[in-house]
């Protein structure tokens, strides 16, 4: 796949809650084509034999034609296809499908979700989006860091729960600006920082890199590794960064010193 996959991630490294398993294995949590497809089948060989059940039920659940589009998806990994191929499901003749909305979701669906995944507008938008979320539970947190507004992900990229959180790194609409304004944030998760820095796209963002070496959250060994790519003058302000730990400070004054004395 071409984007990241944080969610998908939190499920394989088994980080997932039962509850939020089961919820996923009926599909009423479902961000996107593409996750929902490999947490269910991940969810099909789970431990416990009621979530397993569960997934078999929602996978025979998923409409044929969708899911022959969208195995007919070129960005659909072969392994994908290789398993719904011995269940029988094939992509031969369907067209591709263009979008990645669920392929199933049987979440309950919210008078106010449309307000609630846009946000509302004014100059008390921000309070208003605060209390909207304070007011939303897991699956609508969910869905709203996936595809709600640019303010409701800046908003959700801080939430405690590391699955909404990360959520907000799987969004389809996340631009590159908002990734580099969330490698600056200190009030983020360490993970959220991990998770950007894993990613290779994101890396190549020169303001993603500088974001990271002085967010003060950043573990120490990946802002030493990312601080080697920094220009003369932002390595400068590292030096002087009261906000970042000392080792760091330190080590790009080191680094000044030896361009410096290369250049005698």
């Amino acid at each position: 796949m071409s984007r990241p996959t944080p969610l998908l991630d939190l499920f394989k490294r088994g980080e997932v809650t039962r509850d939020v398993r089961m919820q996923a294995a009926e599909g009423a949590l479902a961000p996107n084509a593409h996750e929902q497809v490999e947490i269910l089948l991940l969810l099909a060989e789970d431990a416990d034999a009621e979530i397993r059940a569960a997934a078999e039920t929602t996978i025979g659940r998923i409409p044929g034609d969708a899911l022959r589009s969208f195995l007919a998806r070129p960005d659909v990994p072969e392994t994908i296809r290789e398993i719904f191929a011995r269940r029988g499901v094939v992509a031969a003749g369907a067209a591709p499908s263009e979008g990645d909305d669920p392929l199933i979701d049987t979440a309950p669906a919210s008078a106010d979700d449309g307000e609630v995944l846009e946000g509302p507008e004014g100059e008390n938008a921000r309070v208003s989006i605060s209390q909207q979320v304070a007011q939303m539970g897991f699956s609508q947190r969910l869905k709203a860091a996936v595809k709600g507004s640019r303010e409701l992900r800046a908003m959700l990229i801080r939430d405690p729960n590391k699955m909404i959180s990360a959520s907000v790194l799987s969004s389809p609409k996340l631009t590159e600006n908002e990734v580099e304004a969330f490698s600056k944030m200190a009030n983020v998760s360490e993970d959220i920082l991990r998770i950007i820095a894993s990613n290779r796209r994101w890396m190549k963002n020169y303001g993603v890199v500088v974001g990271l070496c002085r967010n003060p959250k950043t573990p120490l060994a990946m802002s030493l590794n990312n601080m080697n790519r920094l220009n003369d003058r932002d390595l400068q302000m590292l030096s002087i960064d009261r906000n970042v730990p000392e080792p760091l400070r330190v080590a790009a004054r080191k680094k000044i010193l030896a361009a410096t004395s290369g250049k005698r």
